[in-house]
């Protein structure tokens, strides 16, 4: 009888998590900032959301 090496799909599906949908708290804070205030006055948001994608691994 052969041996059974199935991988788990938890190792190869956390490497691939799409752009929108990593970071869903700072990505919802910097969106709504954007819409009420402008681009302009949500530095701080959007500096808090690319940090964030950095940390998962996203080139930003």
């Amino acid at each position: 009888m052969g041996s059974n090496n199935v991988k788990m799909p938890e190792e190869t599906e956390s490497k691939k998590l799409k752009p929108c949908c990593a970071c869903p708290e700072t990505k919802k804070a910097r969106d709504a900032c954007i819409i009420e205030n402008g681009e302009e006055n949500c530095k701080s948001y959007i500096d808090a959301h690319k940090e964030c994608m950095r940390k998962m691994g996203f080139n930003i």
